[in-house]
């Protein structure tokens, strides 16, 4: 019995450091330097995110960066699986932990993005149904409006619903409710740019009268 529970805390605390590490991976702020268009966090937002990055112009770069914090999302997920033989509440975790990973990085002092291609990541790991159905409504209403961060916000918003409608652990519904909850967080000032009629479409580069911040 001891053994089994030193094995059970051995693998939640695997999971919640390794997925928290893999989150904090700035792969918006890696591709743009590395592929030579400077620090993303002077560009646009600020936002170290594939939206932003899409903003400097590179495709290639939006495209690496979306596919880096989606992918950091499904490697967290499936490696807490493997450790914790499926263990739902294990696997909920880990997927929180590199959620909150990307939007706290221990390696930008803790000032990262927002979380969407990782959220979208550690779904379709954790729970495909939920996180097909939030890729098609973002889709959906990204097509519609034109506006990343609507979309973002109507996905997360509709993510719990999805859980309860597909049936999935309670441990995956808390996951939605709090990934959807530090969403609507950190997209506050994007709500109120929506608020306004203020908020720029998809493809339309950003500017700003003042340098902008690194969130």
């Amino acid at each position: 019995m001891q053994d089994l529970a030193q094995a059970v805390y051995l693998s939640l605390g695997l999971a919640l450091l390794g997925g928290y590490l893999l989150g904090s991976i700035p792969f918006g702020l890696i591709a743009t330097r590395l592929g030579g268009a400077g620090d993303i966090r002077q560009i646009g937002s600020g936002n170290i995110g594939a939206t932003n990055v899409l903003r400097s112009g590179r495709k290639d770069l939006a495209a690496i960066t979306l596919l880096g914090d989606a992918g950091k999302g499904v490697v967290a997920v499936l490696l807490a699986r493997w450790l914790s033989h499926g263990n739902p509440a294990i696997v909920a975790l880990a997927g929180g932990a590199a959620f909150t990973g990307h939007l706290f990085p221990v390696w930008l002092k803790f000032k990262g993005g927002k979380g969407v291609a990782t959220f979208y990541g550690v779904l379709l790991a954790a729970c495909w149904p939920v996180g097909l159905l939030a890729a098609v409504t973002w889709l959906a209403v990204a097509a519609l409006f034109r506006i990343s961060s609507l979309a973002a916000l109507v996905a997360a918003a509709f993510a719990a619903p999805f859980a309860l409608a597909t049936d999935q652990d309670a441990a995956f519904l808390g996951l939605c409710l709090f990934m959807a909850v530090l969403i609507f967080i950190r997209h506050k000032d994007n709500i109120g740019r929506l608020l306004k009629g203020q908020e720029p479409r998809i493809g339309k580069k950003k500017t700003a009268d003042a340098p902008p911040p690194v969130a």
